[in-house]
């Protein structure tokens, strides 16, 4: 009796050892491919949905920037989306925009657009 219990564990011993090794293997090779699936992300709809569904989902009891969904008292009052490569330019009569620093130095971009307003650039 005590031969045919042993030999029962020794079976079922063999079993899940062999059950777990096979496991491991699918986990390696077949599970991980499912697994990469499931992390790649997927691009942005090529539509505005995503950015509406965002400006729209905003909570906001000023004015809602449009172009970084910060929330400000006055629409020049908003940031730039890229301050380290943008200056923002306040035109007058409360309108900013965010021009491309394009390398130069500090104030030149003003003084394009200043040059551009009347029409010397």
């Amino acid at each position: 009796m005590e031969l045919r219990v042993l030999v029962l564990l020794l079976t079922s011993l063999l079993i899940q050892t062999a059950s777990a090794q096979f496991g491991f293997f699918d986990q390696m090779f077949g599970g991980q491919q499912q697994q990469q699936h499931h992390h790649q992300q997927q691009n942005v709809r090529s539509d505005a949905s995503w950015y509406q569904a965002q400006y729209e989902n905003a909570h906001c009891d000023k004015y809602l920037c449009p172009g970084t969904l910060s929330c400000v008292h006055f629409p020049h009052h908003c940031p730039c989306a890229w301050e380290s490569v943008e200056d923002k330019v306040e035109l007058g009569e409360g309108v900013a925009v965010c021009a491309s620093k394009g390398g130069y130095k500090e104030g030149e971009t003003l003084r394009k657009i200043e040059l551009a307003r009347k029409g010397l650039l």
